[in-house]
């Protein structure tokens, strides 16, 4: 992944909210043109009805189970899945977000009310909520996100561990503790205390919410699309029938009590708002990102456009709310929102739906909401907090070298506390941060008539007197080659290796930076040095080189393309050694068949910002599809339309024709009358021969773009023919039948080459449209 140069300055700080949304922007139109594609406003609605009740389902029993884990009224998780939907949703940045009740809070929260009560709780949320408001007024969301991952992984992993030990002793039939280090010196004496209906319920709420998403068959997969919490927790409850267990107990609803201050210390209050505010900033704020993301991801999805500052003050509004009714802290959570993502959700329709829906429950289904045993939710909250410790963060940690920094925080995190566990990952990565930066290794190698001088390491102020040391064991005269391993130099190292240079070459010595080349001193030596979108025959990581007997320029020596592939395996390919291994083993699931030319000038995974896994791509001369039984040469079109769309299940196809397409360019110049030509090419052309029919006839001439007329003939039939090949794909049965069922759409796209700038075919029109930054998406 290309890193950026020492000189390069990394933006910091609030930016202007303008620019920042202005950024957004143009990020959404880099990462798919495809999800640029809106849908009707009447379909809009309907999914989103539908994603509400979804999320519905699944807010309901986990705000009730965070409710009762921490010892709070369970009204309390009701008032904050409510008040999250409604506030929240309403004035939050981040639309698809889902708010309620935070898991990430529990332990702190629980810890809240056995020392203080929960009048004192609900005051702490307050103002908790006060600060969020404040810190949105700053604008300070982005920078709260400079924080290191591997502690946020490290603290949401440790919330998760302590969840888990304190639901444990739920769900085995005892109490949890307020202290992880007691619930596990308890869970011996627990395990010679079961309660066998406690258990036996749990067992069964487990194993219906993971096998859910696993059913087979046709009736399977309509029963998937119910939230596995919903029929675990309706499951459990109808087996409790059976057993003598403790259930929900919902206090009749009463005029809000006002929250009341505590009277110890004021520095733990100030301590315990500082822990609430940063633990539910800090969800938040990564959850909105995430759900973000994965919403760019879905096949025909609308990206959210989050605005962090505005999602924290959002959140700081619905904790004000939320403690002033006795509610407990809330915090977008990115289980609910990756479910109402996933459910089709296209804005903050379906959130705000999913509060009304949860007062209407607290009023209407108060009876049946009773009924649901303990055992059951402590089972749902238990593996909420298994699944917060993510393997895939581990490795990701890992593999950055940062391992230590999310151990420290999550075993701080579960033997002190949330704040205390963060400081101290704090503490550690600060610590790393000057050892990497100190830690810098200068080494000299005499090699015949050179002198290698080896850094290894950031090269910074600090190694600058090693650094002039081994430079002086330089004869003059000699040929130096300064190789740099580091990614990053800064100023005062630059200038003290450029002084060196030129005093050494005046001397009458030669110096190389890097190693190949005599590149720049700026420049960095490691193959990050490589711009992406270098004109590929002009890339110096595959250019020949001089021949010095080693084996890679040997390899380099071989070509181009042999050039090229060594250097993918020398540096990309560590870096994406692990997606493709995942993808290895989980198979391929593009979203979207590409259909293009075979043109070397189109490069379709660089236009629609897509990567391994993505597309599924067929490309012949002049993105022909000729219709089912053509000829038997045409099967491999047709194949490959059947396999991705019956085998495959991708929800889009995409026609994209070019400019300067010389199939369209040898269509203008055929004699239709003269006989049959006999070679491959001239045959495979006489596919086209509808599309040069529809442009010659008056509805070709209404062919257009929007934002300029049509350059000449030979842009036409390009725009013509990728109309007419979409209409030769819905004579394809496999195509027609899951269009009609609104499980497959399909898209025209027209790629001029020379201005780098896609156009778009508008839905049920004749024209294209271009795709700009910032600019309202075209309707599909």
């Amino acid at each position: 992944m290309p890193q950026p140069h020492a000189s390069e300055p990394a933006a910091q700080g609030p930016q202007d909210p303008r620019t920042e949304q202005q950024d957004h922007d143009r990020q959404r139109d880099s990462e798919g043109l495809f999800r640029l594609l809106h849908r009707a406003p009447g379909e809009d609605w309907r999914r989103d009805l539908g994603a509400s009740f979804v999320i519905f389902l699944i807010a309901i029993p986990l705000s009730l189970g965070i409710a009762l884990a921490i010892g709070a009224p369970p009204q309390a998780g009701l008032i904050a899945a409510a008040v999250g939907g409604l506030v929240a949703g309403l004035l939050g940045g981040a639309p698809l977000q889902v708010s309620g009740a935070a898991t990430g809070l529990l332990i702190v929260t629980g810890d809240l009310v056995q020392r203080y009560g929960w009048r004192t709780t609900c005051a702490i949320t307050v103002l908790a909520g006060l600060a969020q408001l404040l810190l949105g007024a700053l604008r300070v969301a982005r920078t709260a996100l400079a924080i290191s991952p591997a502690i946020v992984h490290g603290m949401l992993a440790g919330i998760g561990v302590t969840i888990a030990l304190g639901q444990l002793h739920v769900v085995l039939g005892g109490d949890a503790h307020s202290s992880s280090l007691t619930n596990i010196a308890e869970l011996p004496g627990q395990l010679t205390r079961l309660h066998g209906g406690s258990m036996v319920i749990a067992a069964l709420t487990v194993a219906v919410l993971a096998g859910w998403p696993r059913l087979p068959g046709r009736v399977g997969h309509a029963l998937r699309r119910i939230p596995a919490p919903l029929p675990a927790v309706a499951a459990a409850t109808a087996l409790s029938v059976a057993f003598v267990v403790p259930r929900v107990e919902l206090p009749s609803w009463e005029a809000p009590t006002l929250p009341a201050l505590p009277d110890g210390p004021l520095l733990g209050l100030v301590a315990a708002v500082l822990t609430v505010t940063l633990v539910a900033s800090m969800e938040s704020l990564l959850s909105a990102v995430a759900i973000d993301k994965l919403a760019a991801e879905q096949p025909g999805a609308r990206p959210g456009g989050t605005h962090l500052d505005r999602e924290l003050a959002g959140q700081g509004a619905s904790n004000v709310l939320s403690g002033l009714l006795g509610g407990l802290p809330i915090a977008g959570g990115a289980m609910r929102g990756s479910a109402n993502v996933k459910a089709g959700a296209t804005g903050r329709a379906s959130t705000v739906l999913h509060g009304v829906w949860a007062v209407l429950c607290s009023g209407l289904l108060a009876g049946a909401l009773e009924m649901i045993p303990l055992a059951a939710l402590a089972a749902l909250v238990m593996l909420v907090g298994v699944r917060m410790v993510s393997f895939a963060h581990i490795r990701h940690v890992q593999r950055h070298r940062e391992f230590p920094v999310y151990a420290v925080t999550l075993g701080g995190v579960v033997i002190f506390g949330v704040l205390q566990g963060v400081g101290l990952g704090v503490t550690v990565a600060v610590f790393l941060a000057l050892r990497r930066l100190t830690h810098t290794r200068v080494s000299v190698i005499e090699d015949g008539t050179r002198h290698q001088v080896r850094v290894t390491g950031q090269l910074t102020f600090l190694a600058v007197p090693r650094l002039t040391r081994a430079l002086a064991q330089v004869p003059a005269r000699a040929h130096a080659v300064v190789e740099l391993y580091g990614s990053f130099m800064d100023h005062a190292a630059y200038e003290a290796l450029r002084s060196w240079s030129n005093a050494h070459r005046a001397r009458g010595g030669e110096v190389t930076v890097g190693g190949r080349g005599g590149r720049p001193i700026g420049e960095p030596g490691g193959p990050h040095a490589c711009r992406p979108w270098t004109p590929w025959r002009n890339h110096h990581c595959t250019r020949p080189a001089p021949p010095t007997g080693t084996d890679d320029v040997q390899l380099l020596g071989g070509g181009q393309l042999l050039g090229g592939v060594s250097a993918f395996q020398r540096h990309t390919a560590p870096l994406v050694r692990e997606e493709l291994a995942r993808l290895a083993r989980e198979g391929q699931r593009p979203t979207n068949l590409f259909l293009t030319c075979a043109d070397s000038r189109l490069v379709t995974s660089m236009i629609t910002s897509s990567g391994p896994g993505d597309l599924f791509t067929v490309r012949n001369i002049g993105n022909l599809m000729p219709p089912p039984g053509t000829e038997a040469a045409c099967d491999s079109v047709g194949a490959a339309i059947e396999y991705a769309v019956e085998v495959l299940k991708v929800g889009s196809i995409t026609v994209c024709g070019h400019s300067g397409c010389g199939a369209m360019q040898a269509l203008l110049g055929t004699h239709r009358h003269e006989p049959g030509a006999q070679t491959p090419l001239a045959r495979w052309l006489r596919h086209g021969h509808p599309s040069l029919d529809r442009m010659q006839r008056p509805e070709g001439a209404h062919v257009r773009l929007a934002e300029r007329p049509v350059a000449d003939d030979l842009e036409r039939l390009a725009l013509v023919n990728v109309m007419q090949q979409l209409d030769h794909l819905m004579s394809h049965q496999c195509v027609a039948r899951r269009v009609a069922e609104g499980t497959l759409a399909l898209h025209g796209m027209y790629f001029h080459v020379g201005e780098a700038q896609a156009y778009v075919l508008e839905h049920g029109s004749d024209r294209f449209s271009a795709v700009r930054p910032g600019a309202t998406p075209v309707t599909a």
